[in-house]
């Protein structure tokens, strides 16, 4: 797997590049040679983040992030998570008989697998796309107390999901 290391307002040194190339060695048990992970550290006061992305062939991603007291100890627990995800992919693939994915299921032993129950859909809800601003977005996910808000830009009339962020600010996807 190509490893991809990033550093958000910090230099990543070469000692902690080695730690972290060293550590994902252990999930290339489960992927294919091709596969890319972008690796992210940053810091958020005295915490270190580390965030992990996974793009699989098949249009999967497998996302982990983590915020810690020091980035070895989030490192283990971000491959902890995205091993979980691999899991749970395998078995959702295995009962869907898709293929064209790149998880190697034969590095999993039978016990590994997870009992988990396919997500339900539980509501479904029919909206009116309404044009506004992001601004007018976000006030209108506040006043409705969501985490998230789907409706129209004004200005090209296009889709657009604004959604609250762990940290409290707001984020912004704009599909192509």
């Amino acid at each position: 797997m190509k490893l991809n290391i990033k550093g958000k307002n910090i230099n990543v040194y070469e000692s902690l590049k080695e730690e972290a190339k060293e550590k994902f060695d252990r999930l290339d048990k489960y992927f294919n040679k091709e596969e890319e992970m972008d690796l992210k550290f940053s810091t958020e006061g005295n915490f270190k983040k580390v965030e992990s992305t996974i793009f699989l062939k098949g249009g999967t991603i497998l996302r982990a992030e983590e915020v810690n007291e020091d980035f070895s100890t989030g490192i283990d627990k971000v491959i902890d998570a995205l091993v979980r995800q691999i899991r749970k992919q395998k078995t959702k693939l295995q009962r869907n008989r898709r293929s064209g994915e790149s998880i190697k299921f034969e590095s999993f032993d039978k016990v590994d697998e997870e009992k988990e129950d396919d997500p339900i859909i539980k509501r479904e809800k029919e909206i009116l796309l309404r044009p506004m601003s992001d601004e007018e977005a976000c006030m209108q996910m506040e006043l409705l107390n969501h985490d998230f808000f789907l409706y129209l830009d004004d200005q090209d009339m296009k889709t657009r999901l604004v959604y609250k962020r762990k940290d409290g600010h707001y984020g912004l996807i704009i599909p192509e």
